[in-house]
């Protein structure tokens, strides 16, 4: 058995800690904040555990929509004119993975290896962790002003049907039951009955975090700074002026990760796809399952808080000021999905958040050694499937510092595919 120092303990670190202490590893989880702290990308995210999220980012022909990206200030992706310098080469590389419906179809195909059976893995973690209420195994719906609006997207849903990902179509008549309040302008809908969401994440990585302390995981709070590595081999990770012994280190630091990865020997292209939500706590709006309407691409789901309305996604500087219109966007969403919804005008005064998804250029995260000794391991990047990919990309990272053939095959999230610094 190892000592494995875990960089970071939002959800994939929290996975990864329980996955490596089920097997006899000493783990140390390293963190400057609280668990389940709003620092992390799971904390605001819509809470969907989606096998229907195999659908990258970038299709055929995004390239030809960029300038209206630019130009639009209340579209789901806006770009920040003041940050394209900076973002593009990333910017290149993620038009470039989206160049062929068989790079697509590729991508696709390793995204669902971690999402197709996430709903019974979190189910199962919730029962460890003492909250199995947190994770509700109800299905999930998108919405469509009509089959016409749903068949614009024929692409996507040719992904899914690839990836073996079933539905049923519901008429207008089916969503008045499904979703009662929901506005007569939506007129068809697809329920994904596999889907699943959890109702509070931040308190359901608290939650897995706690268990892997109490089954022996040590806590360190701080903010891990480097590695030390002395004839090839790792001996520990700095934190501070302080070392802790290691034989293998996996970071999972979100946003700051790629710090780290540079640190260990390699540059990976990460850019933070802002997203925000806002909260409605009052709001209890008759759902059989949380929905996403077609033209606003957000999660509307009842959370333990409220009704969250999370989306958008906003290139721009990591330390750009919040634009905070982009919330504001999501309230003018949910107003046109709820007419009789009491929204307010202002996201001002109400729940609202900014969070950095972790993102690489072509959809996947990074999963592996981030350097060629093999005991330095990335494990981030995940985009907008990082809590539902969470606990399988626990498991490929436990298969490969335990030495054996993963059961899922790291090849797509390799860090060399970057190459090496």
């Amino acid at each position: 058995m190892s000592d494995v120092v875990i960089v970071g303990a939002g959800v994939v670190g929290a996975c990864t800690a329980l996955a490596l202490l089920s097997e006899g590893h000493r783990v140390t989880v390293v963190e400057p904040a609280a668990p389940g702290g709003d620092q992390a990308a799971s904390y605001g995210n819509g809470g969907w555990l989606s096998t229907a999220s195999v659908v990258p980012m970038s299709l055929p022909g995004l390239w030809k929509k960029i300038p209206r990206y630019l130009l639009d200030p209340d579209g789901p992706l806006v770009i920040r004119a003041a940050a394209l310098p900076g973002l593009a080469p990333w910017l290149a590389r993620f038009v470039a993975a989206g160049r062929s419906l068989k790079q697509v179809s590729s991508t696709a195909r390793a995204l669902s290896a971690l999402l197709h059976d996430a709903p019974d893995r979190h189910a199962a973690l919730a029962r460890e962790a003492g909250v199995p209420d947190l994770i509700a195994q109800s299905g999930l719906t998108y919405v469509y002003p009509s089959r016409e609006a749903f068949e614009a997207e024929a692409l996507a849903w040719q992904l899914r049907r690839e990836q073996q990902v079933s539905w049923r179509e519901l008429d207008s008549n089916e969503l008045r039951v499904h979703t009662p309040g929901l506005a007569p302008s939506y007129g068809f809908g697809i329920e994904v009955s596999s889907g699943a969401h959890c109702r509070d994440p931040g308190a359901y990585v608290a939650a897995l975090v706690a268990l892997a302390r109490a089954r022996g995981a040590v806590w360190v709070s701080g903010e891990a700074t480097g590695f030390r590595v002395v004839g090839g081999r790792l001996r520990a990770v700095s934190v501070g002026r302080t070392e802790l012994t290691a034989e293998f280190a996996v970071i999972s630091a979100g946003i700051d990760s790629a710090r780290l990865a540079r640190a260990a020997g390699i540059r990976i292209p990460l850019e933070s796809e802002r997203g925000y939500h806002v909260v409605l706590p009052a709001a209890e709006v008759p759902m059989r399952t949380p929905i996403m309407p077609s033209d606003g691409k957000m999660a509307v789901t009842q959370m333990a808080q409220g009704l969250r309305i999370s989306g958008q996604v906003e290139l721009s500087s990591r330390r750009a000021e919040p634009d905070w219109r982009r919330a504001d966007i999501l309230l003018r969403h949910a107003q046109r999905l709820f007419p009789s919804l009491a929204v307010p005008s202002s996201s001002e005064g109400v729940p609202r958040w900014l969070g950095h998804r972790p993102s690489t250029p072509d959809g996947l995260p990074v999963l592996g050694a981030c350097a060629p000794s093999g005991q330095v391991l990335c494990a981030f990047g995940h985009g907008h499937v990082g809590l539902a990919s969470a606990p399988a990309s626990a498991e490929l990272i436990t298969d490969l510092i335990a030495g054996r053939p993963p059961r899922i095959d790291p090849l797509p999230y390799r860090a060399s595919r970057f190459g090496w610094a």
